[in-house]
């Protein structure tokens, strides 16, 4: 299964095309979904945790978000009329958007219709930018986007450290008809810190030992040995497991018509533009690692399905699509360069979305099994972003550590002070309250200051050096 496939020369592109037997394809497949499972359900689960929504509900978004990056992925893969990059590419939700999607909910004027009408909009207006994306590419150079990535990874590291701990240190309670916030006696109990370590150390001990498909699917073969000592020692609940349908189809607009907000479009369309961005270095990487030379006209039709797959997300009630760089690492680990692998893979998704008990299941593996993963998946999006400015050369650009300097320092204001913006008016509150938005404007905006414009040229070359995104 991981053995190169040798009947293909790495240069000639034709393995892009190659139709492999139908078992062969399938076990291929299957490795591509279990290698981005974890970090596809972890934004439904972030998200709705963040937004106080049920267990039904957060299992609805599981299935929503696997049914919506099905469709994506067949589009990225298989393309149509002026859709998709026709190369082995597994779409999910990237965790760019996570900050922003969050500030959007929590804003009682706001909430979830809100997120989706501006993911919505943020899809469109990434369509039509995908063919200027050589020209915009200049204004997210490494600098930029590596600051942005760390600044995510950090941002999201509260997440898991919450969840290691059993939830929130805080917990509403209502004494005679008004909620009061209250310690949470829960928080940091000895047992959920125990059992998110082990989880973090099975990821650990299989990442140094794991060969093959194991190594590479540490993370959900953590959270599952998480789920076992869980379920041995009575700290998993499937409440609400027997009311679940067997089966059903993600139907659009489940929580309602979307609304369409302008500071929420805003900060989305931010968030498109950094996921276009992250799309253009992983495409160019994956045009080397295939052998086929990705055109213009190529990566325009790849972006475009990016935002496609965007509006496809809003309308079936979940967020955002990018392109998995785990999976294009999947792809130089196998050898295997066809198209339909991760096609078969996009139908697997669509086929798992059809069965409301896993997500269900999904949605009640207790939280402290999550924070031991999760410190590695959001570690590991802010090690990558530490690794592209690792790239930088400090000696030649003198003003690059104040713009990533100013720039975390004002993305860090949110997360660490949450009313640091509380006399900013509403309709602020998804820029202001947005660590990922803020950062990222001032990134490019102290980079542009500084450094200007880079030449389209010189902006593709880098891209093509930087492909690790933040999926």
């Amino acid at each position: 299964m991981f053995s190169n496939d040798k009947k293909t020369p790495a240069g000639d592109g034709e393995g892009v095309d190659q139709k492999l037997p139908l078992a062969r394809c399938g076990a291929l497949s299957l490795q591509h979904v279990l290698v981005m499972y974890a970090g596809t359900v972890a934004v439904p689960l972030i998200v709705g945790g963040a937004l106080g929504l049920s267990k039904a509900d957060i299992a609805f978004l599981i299935n929503a978000d696997l049914f919506a990056a099905g469709i994506a992925t067949l589009v990225q893969a298989i393309g149509f009329w002026r859709f998709g990059i026709r190369m082995p590419v597994m779409m999910g939700v990237t965790f760019a958007a996570v900050g922003p999607m969050i500030a959007i909910g929590m804003d009682p004027s706001l909430g979830l219709p809100a997120i989706y009408g501006a993911t919505i909009v943020a899809g469109v207006f990434g369509m039509l930018v995908a063919p200027l994306m050589g020209r915009v590419l200049g204004v997210f150079p490494p600098l930029v986007t590596g600051t942005v990535i760390t600044l995510i990874g950090v941002s999201l590291m509260g997440v898991a450290i919450n969840w290691a701990a059993g939830g929130q240190p805080t917990a509403t309670r209502m004494v005679d008809g008004v909620a009061h916030a209250a310690a949470n006696p829960a928080y940091g109990e000895p047992v959920n810190l125990a059992i998110a370590a082990a989880v973090l150390a099975v990821i650990i001990a299989i990442t140094r030992f794991g060969k093959g498909l194991i190594a590479n699917i540490a993370v959900l073969l953590g959270i599952v040995f998480g789920v076992g000592v869980s379920l041995a020692l009575g700290r998993m609940h499937f409440d609400g497991l027997e009311e679940a349908s067997w089966m059903a189809v993600t139907t659009p607009f489940h929580f309602g018509l979307p609304r369409f907000e302008l500071t929420a479009i805003a900060s989305m369309c931010i968030v498109m533009l950094i996921t276009l961005v992250e799309s253009t270095g992983m495409f160019l990487a994956l045009g080397e690692i295939t052998g086929r030379k990705v055109t213009t006209d190529a990566l325009t039709r790849g972006l475009r399905a990016d935002g496609l797959g965007t509006v496809i997300g809003g309308v079936f009630n979940t967020f955002p699509y990018t392109s998995f760089s785990q999976n294009v690492g999947l792809v130089t680990v196998t050898g295997v360069r066809s198209r339909y692998v991760a096609a078969g893979g996009g139908l697997m998704l669509i086929a798992l979305a059809l069965f409301p008990k896993i997500a269900h299941i999904v949605a009640s593996v207790p939280q402290f099994v999550l924070g031991g993963a999760g410190i590695v998946m959001f570690g590991m999006v802010a090690a990558t972003g530490v690794r592209i400015l690792g790239a930088i050369d400090y000696a030649q650009n003198r003003h690059a550590l104040y713009v990533i300097a100013i720039s975390i320092g004002l993305g860090l204001v949110p997360t660490l002070s949450p009313n640091f913006f509380q006399h900013f008016p509403a309709w602020t509150h998804p820029l202001t309250h947005s660590g990922i938005v803020l950062g990222t404007l001032a990134a490019v905006l102290l980079n542009l200051f500084y450094n200007g414009v880079l030449s389209k040229e010189r902006s593709f070359a880098m891209a093509a050096r930087t492909s690790h995104g933040t999926e």
